[in-house]
Formats: C-alpha cells, sequence, structure tokens
C-alpha cells in the first residue's frame, strides 16, 4: 500500500495531508501466492491474486525520435504503464509493485519505495519516473547531480486519476500514445451493474507492527469499491482516508464484506486471526467470513489492469 505511518510509543501519526496520508510498511513486497499456507481457508474467502488478472496488452510503439531508450519505473505502477504504451523493452530498472512480462526481465530497485541511488545511477537511465513517495530525498538528489532527469508523476486514488498519470508518463518518456492509452482506461472505469450495494470495510492490517486501519474517503480502496457495487462503510460514514480501528467503530459499521490486502490478512493469521481483531467476530463480515483479499501489489495501483480488477471484486461481492 502507498500511504505512511509512523507508530511511536505506541500511537498512530498519518502523515501527509488530513484527506490522504500515507500508509508505507511492509509495501512493495512480492505478489502473494493464492495457496498462501498462512491464510485460512475458507468457502466465503476470495482470495484475488496477479496472476488471476489478465496480462498488460501493449498498445503498438509510437515513440519520439528523441525518447528515453533506459527507463527506470520508481513510482508504483508506472512500469505497467510503461508496458502499455509499448515501451516496455526499455524499461531497464523498476519498483516491486510493477510485474508484466513484457518488463519482468528488468531489476527491480525499490524496497518499500526506497531506493538506492547508487544501482539506479549503475543502470545508466535516461529517465528515472518518481512520485511523493519515492524516498529517501537524498538518493532521488543523488541522481539528478549525476545528471539523470528524474521525474515526479501524480499519484492516482481514484480511476479518475489514471488519465493524467498516464499523459505524465507518455510525456516523460517520449511516448506519444498516452491519448489513447488513456482513453482507453476511461473506457474501462466503468461501475457494476447490482441492486445488492453490500456493505464492505476496507481493513488495513499490518500485525507483525500492530498496525489496524480502517479505509475511508480517499483510501483508493473506496473507488474500486463502489465502482465494484458496494458500499465503503467507512467512506460512507465520513471517515477519513484511514483510521485506527476500533471495536465499537467496527461493530457500528457492521459490514456485511471486508476486503484486506493478502500479507495483511497472512499478517494475522488468516481469517481466523481476522476474526479475533477489535469487533471484527460483531460484524456480518466477521460472523459469516465473508472476506476479499487482494495481492498487495494491485489492489491500489490504478493502472492498465485496474478495470480488470474491479471486475473481479464485482464477482466476489456477488
Amino acid at each position: 500500500m502507498r500511504r505512511a505511518l509512523l507508530v511511536i510509543a505506541g500511537t498512530i501519526l498519518l502523515t501527509g495531508c488530513a484527506t490522504q496520508p500515507t500508509v508505507t510498511p511492509d509495501v512493495g513486497i512480492a505478489p502473494s501466492s493464492v495457496a498462501s499456507s498462512s491464510i485460512a481457508s475458507s468457502s466465503a474467502l476470495t482470495v484475488i491474486s496477479s496472476e488471476d488478472l489478465p496480462e498488460i496488452t501493449s498498445l503498438p510503439a509510437d515513440l519520439a525520435p528523441d525518447a528515453a531508450k533506459r527507463i527506470v519505473t520508481l513510482a508504483v505502477g508506472t512500469g505497467e504503464i510503461v508496458a502499455a504504451l509499448g515501451a516496455g523493452d526499455r524499461v531497464v530498472g523498476r519498483d516491486e509493485t510493477s510485474s508484466a512480462p513484457q518488463i519482468d526481465s528488468a531489476q527491480i530497485v525499490t524496497k518499500a519505495h526506497n531506493v538506492s541511488a547508487e544501482v539506479v545511477i549503475g543502470l545508466t537511465p535516461d529517465v528515472v519516473l518518481v512520485d511523493d513517495l519515492t524516498s529517501p530525498p537524498e538518493a532521488l538528489d543523488q541522481m539528478r547531480a549525476a545528471g539523470i532527469r528524474v521525474v515526479s508523476v501524480p499519484q492516482a486514488w481514484a480511476m479518475t486519476d489514471m488519465r493524467k498519470r498516464v499523459l505524465a508518463v507518455a510525456t516523460a518518456i517520449g511516448a506519444r500514445n498516452g491519448q489513447v492509452l488513456a482513453d482507453e482506461l476511461d473506457a474501462s472505469a466503468a461501475y457494476a451493474s447490482t441492486s445488492a450495494k453490500p456493505r464492505v470495510a476496507f481493513l488495513y492490517l499490518r500485525g507483525t507492527s500492530a498496525i489496524y486501519l480502517i479505509g475511508g474517503k480517499g483510501s483508493g480502496a473506496d473507488d474500486l469499491i463502489a465502482r465494484a457495487g458496494g458500499v465503503d462503510v467507512g467512506a460512507d460514514m465520513g471517515l477519513p482516508a484511514f483510521t485506527p480501528l476500533t471495536a465499537e467503530a467496527l461493530a457500528n459499521l457492521n459490514p456485511d464484506v471486508i476486503l484486506v490486502m493478502t500479507k495483511g490478512l497472512e499478517s494475522v493469521g488468516g481469517v481466523t486471526g481476522l476474526t479475533q481483531l477489535p469487533g471484527v467476530a460483531q460484524t456480518n463480515a466477521g460472523r459469516d467470513g465473508r472476506v476479499i483479499a487482494v495481492d498487495d501489489t494491485v489492489l491500489l495501483s490504478f493502472g492498465p489492469r485496474t478495470s480488470a480488477l474491479v471486475q473481479l471484486v464485482a464477482k466476489a461481492l456477488a
């Protein structure tokens, strides 16, 4: 996940602006296996992995004569956008959240958004794509000092944000088909047709760090849940993007389904451990064991495969 928080003396401090704090512990991890032994099996549990999503289809390359020939993608999911633009063969370094056959041979150069300047400089890139969460700042300064062009692209917290992100990436690498891809993604950003409207709570869990948060307005998950035909209970109640989980709050929200990241579910001991968290057992979702676990690397990536993810989540909610 792409937002950052600090835990100091047991107190959760959300960093960033008031409406969009960031959470970064244990992010950028490798894709989770559907058959993970630490996730308890349950007829009501749905696990969506990156392998369940269709492979990214590349547009015919349309690159300017001065287009970047060696690209490093450090911003979350931008490697997949470059692949979709038909320039995947030019990616020489990528972040841990980007995965596609077109770029899988590129070296992974991040860990939880942190990057080694020496490693990136050694790849001799023409351009490095970053966003506001790429760190540490000193590493970016080292790259610039080495004469490398470092371009910051906008983050995406909803499918409507994907257009500006795609266009920024296309401009940065010299791809002239950015408008085509942006139009395709816009066309795919539909809402599922459903009358059920199940109530869904997105929980961000890191049991190893005792971090338990519930998503609200602006978490990114709220947009996906709405498009999949559900109601994000945190956003519906006006909660900020991430709020510390309490038994009373969750029981009052009473979701029908709980949405989590796969590694987060693993960190609390699977569905069995999840139902032992404050308030979970007192909800409809907890009583029925209705949980949707989505691969950490794809849930909030907002890229070429997001529309397919929405359809899978909609199917799981149905």
